[in-house]
């Protein structure tokens, strides 16, 4: 069971609402999220609500012919003060990245900013434990906690037009995978082979909210036989 912290709701438009405890990146926050999300969809049902969680807020949508914030913010204080996190759920995986300097083209860079040598850099960022505490900026992009701080960087001033499927990169106290091509401005210290987004499985993202993470690093040879693409 979770003891829910205090937290606030506000109207987002007329058709959501967000429910915010205090900001930060703390796993027990984003437990009790994920724990009233699964609490308020299993009171109210997935065709009644859209629950969106992230770091340390909710964002829910409902259908404004049906419902509205007052009505909302009343089923939610309604709720346990108590959730149960749901067992099961977290899976743990492990990611296998290449770290070579042809898919990483920021290594050198983080090295400079932390002080640490390339290989130092890599051995910090790989032997992590990771957390995926929510999907976001677009389908399959996972947030990763548990960077350690040593290896925190700011975003690219100017980011690039086009990133790589599968790069893994550093953005503040994160790290993040790109699960398609798409501008961003993360800092990109290396790539993995494995597809994180398939329209074709169910669930389509290969990684989900709450699950943990470790890294495999491999080399160069081993990303291109296990399909990536340099």
């Amino acid at each position: 069971m979770i003891p829910t912290p205090e937290f606030s709701l506000a109207p987002l438009g007329d058709s959501a609402l967000v429910l915010a405890f205090a900001p930060c990146i703390d796993p027990e926050l984003n437990d009790c999220v994920h724990a009233i999300a699964a609490a308020l969809l299993e009171t109210l049902g997935s065709d009644r609500v859209e629950c969106v969680p992230a770091y340390h807020t909710l964002t829910v949508h409902f259908d404004p012919l049906l419902d509205d914030f007052e009505s909302l913010s009343q089923a939610i204080a309604s709720l346990p003060a108590n959730h149960d996190v749901a067992q099961g759920i977290a899976r743990d995986i492990v990611l296998p990245v290449c770290y070579d300097a042809r898919l990483a083209p920021d290594l050198a860079a983080v090295a400079e900013h932390t002080g640490l040598d390339v290989e130092a850099l890599v051995h910090l960022h790989c032997t992590a434990d990771y957390r995926v505490y929510f999907l976001g900026f677009k389908p399959g992009f996972a947030y990763l906690g548990g960077l350690p701080d040593v290896l925190h960087m700011p975003r690219k001033e100017s980011p690039r037009l086009n990133v790589p499927a599968g790069s893994v990169g550093i953005g503040g106290a994160q790290t993040g995978i790109y699960p398609g091509p798409s501008p961003g401005g993360w800092q990109l210290i290396g790539r993995t082979p494995i597809c994180l987004f398939d329209l074709q499985q169910a669930p389509p993202s290969f990684l989900q909210p709450g699950d943990r993470l470790r890294i495999q690093r491999i080399g160069f040879g081993e990303f291109i036989a296990m399909g990536g693409t340099p």
